[in-house]
């Protein structure tokens, strides 16, 4: 059973359930063992067919989903985590993220905390865990009763923008990070530092990014669902960046969001 969160996993957000459980299937037999899904993503179900049809033994495979922020109060996380249990069907899943934090506050962290530790008990989850939380409203969960436990902060991290501040912020207080968006929405496939790094290593842009995300000791998850590209981004793990190189990713950071929305913390 896997007790880490791995360093490398695969992203579902955005991918059309019809081709997730293929792009699942694929991932694990290349060598992925951690896979992204969450609640609002709507490809739940997919993502444990394909884990069941992998052939890989399900203890060796993470499965992280998370919880939509209108169902943080004990009940509604418990009930939408029954589901997200029944939809996956791959018995118990490994971590459950509040995917954005409450509102204003509406609902307190420490309840939805409890309601983890009750999922928990439940066989529901293994691990709990937060996304786009900001570095204050990460120290209160960690206060609250059962913050100890939190096993990820799951935020937006990409060359351009390295959200250093919050990524510092949380490797200081014990949490990992885990970066989604990594590529800026594709950016840097075309930008012209990365390329050149790239071109220098023999390699892509991609796995150029990744190894920076690596190199900051940052948990990746890449997007594909081609097992070609699969292939490509898991070799990244593979690339060792000069200081050089790192440093010279680092002045791409612009500290501009792609994930912001109205119900989004004041960061």
């Amino acid at each position: 059973m896997i007790e880490t969160i791995p360093s490398f996993g695969l992203g579902t957000f955005r991918v059309d359930a019809a081709k997730t459980t293929e792009a699942v299937r694929s991932a694990l037999q290349i060598g992925f063992r951690h896979i992204d899904t969450a609640q609002f993503y709507n490809n739940e179900a997919a993502v444990g067919a394909g884990v069941r049809e992998s052939g890989i033994p399900r203890e060796d495979v993470w499965v992280t989903t998370k919880v939509w922020w209108d169902r943080l109060q004990q009940d509604k996380l418990i009930a939408s985590l029954k589901d997200s249990h029944e939809k996956l069907d791959i018995g118990t899943i490994d971590l459950a993220l509040v995917h954005w934090p409450s509102p204003e506050g509406a609902v307190p962290i420490a309840e939805t905390l409890g309601a983890f530790q009750e999922a928990q008990k439940l066989g529901l989850i293994r691990h709990y865990g937060v996304s786009n939380f900001t570095a204050p409203l990460l120290e209160q969960a960690l206060e609250a009763p059962g913050g100890k436990e939190i096993v990820t902060n799951q935020i937006e991290v990409s060359p351009f923008l390295a959200n250093r501040a919050l990524v510092e912020a949380t490797q200081r207080l014990g949490v990992k990070v885990t970066a989604y968006m990594p590529l800026g929405e594709g950016r840097a496939h075309n930008d012209m530092t990365i390329k050149a790094i790239a071109k220098k290593h023999g390699a892509t842009p991609a796995q150029v990014t990744f190894a920076w995300l690596l190199a900051h000791d940052i948990v990746v998850l890449s997007a594909s669902t081609n097992p070609e590209h699969q292939q490509i981004n898991w070799d990244a793990q593979k690339l060792q960046l000069d200081a050089d190189d790192i440093a010279k990713i680092d002045k791409l950071d612009e500290g501009k969001r792609n994930a912001n929305p109205s119900f989004a913390p004041k960061w």
